[in-house]
């Protein structure tokens, strides 16, 4: 009888149909040599890119799933740690900072005011956030029925340094009576004007200070105009018209840091984790923004005691001017508390601005 070394050649592999070998008997060479390797990271991105659009679609505060973390900056509820940056209200981050406010308090000093009205009863000169007194010097109103506005106007003249940006302005008047069109401009040599609204009709509507209604007219505008008109375009006055008795601007208000940052608040995973992917939507409002210079991304996964700086890699655009970067299980220091953070580097106003618009971490 053959020796039990040679029954190889006794019973070849093709006669086996049946049974099972020893896991110790087959190397794990011998079958991942014949596996195809299977990689999730392009269905996981897919997710999370459409977990964004959902999130932007429905305006969904900051939310997390078993997996992943989604936060499109609806509210200021996801995010801590802001250093030099602002969530703007249209849902976005930035180091280049935005905001609108009506002035309050006696401005009067601050303007020159010149006027070309018919038949002015009254004085403009405490109109600028005058107080409430109709028919006194706080307030005016036209005295001479059938007057045509036609070129009529009031001038404000800010000073040849002016730095203010106006986008609105309210008038308060003592009722709801109407006043005839108009149109809000500006110009820097009193001569050229621009103008900053279409015709409106001087019409109160809204309640103001005391009985005062206002007519609140809003513009889009980026330039210090050194001369801010209110022109008068058509109709009549009347001896019936309200009295005009005071007058809010608008002011808007843009400061630029380089360098900025902010984090997430943690998340905390079902279980230990060692490597974190994430997307980010953002936007070159101005310039050109280069990911891991200009845009960076660290994340973390022990409550940010150590982040691990992300090499981001460009996506096809999420939406017309909304782009796209990812990455992929990137190592870190393994824990359950899971954060991301953001750094701005290189900002400054028109030129270089870039808005974080979503992020969503992968764990």
């Amino acid at each position: 009888m053959a020796n039990y070394k040679d029954l190889k050649y006794i019973f070849p592999a093709s006669s086996i149909a049946s049974g099972t070998f020893a896991d110790a008997r087959i190397a794990a060479s011998n079958v991942s040599q014949h596996a195809t390797s299977f990689d999730d990271n392009k269905i996981v991105n897919d997710i999370s890119t459409l977990a964004l659009r959902q999130a932007s679609n429905e305006n969904k505060s900051a939310y997390n799933t078993n997996s992943m973390y989604v936060d499109v900056f609806q509210d200021a509820t996801g995010i801590t740690g802001l250093t030099n940056v602002t969530r703007d209200s249209n849902e976005f981050i930035s180091s280049v900072n935005i905001s609108e406010a009506y002035e309050t308090g006696d401005r009067t000093s601050t303007y020159t005011i010149s006027t070309i009205f018919p038949g002015i009863t009254g004085s403009l000169n405490n109109w600028l956030d005058g107080s409430f007194t109709a028919g006194t010097t706080n307030s005016w109103h036209w005295n001479g029925a059938g007057a045509n506005l036609n070129g009529d106007h009031t001038t404000f003249d800010l000073g040849s340094g002016n730095s203010k940006v106006y986008v609105g302005a309210k008038i308060y008047q003592s009722n709801t009576g109407s006043s005839g069109s108009w149109r809000w401009q500006g110009s820097n040599d009193n001569s050229s004007y621009t103008d900053l609204t279409s015709t409106f009709t001087w019409n109160g509507s809204s309640g103001g200070s005391g009985t005062a209604q206002y007519a609140e007219q809003t513009w889009s505008n980026d330039t210090a105009y050194r001369y801010i008109r209110l022109e008068g375009q058509a109709g009549a006055t009347n001896n019936d018209s309200p009295w005009q008795t005071e007058l809010e601007f608008k002011v808007k208000t843009t400061t630029a840091s380089a360098t900025g940052s902010f984090e997430s608040n943690a998340i905390t995973a079902p279980s230990s984790t060692n490597k974190m992917g994430a997307i980010i939507t953002y936007q070159n409002n101005a310039g050109t923004n280069t990911l891991n210079t200009d845009i960076v991304l660290k994340l973390s996964a022990d409550g940010g005691s150590n982040y691990t700086t992300a090499t981001l890699t460009a996506m096809p655009d999420f939406a017309s001017g909304i782009k796209m970067a990812k990455v992929n299980d990137l190592s870190v220091t393994a824990g359950t508390s899971l954060k991301y953070k953001i750094e701005f580097a290189n900002q400054s106003l028109a030129s270089k601005e870039a808005r974080i618009r979503g992020v969503s971490l992968q764990y």
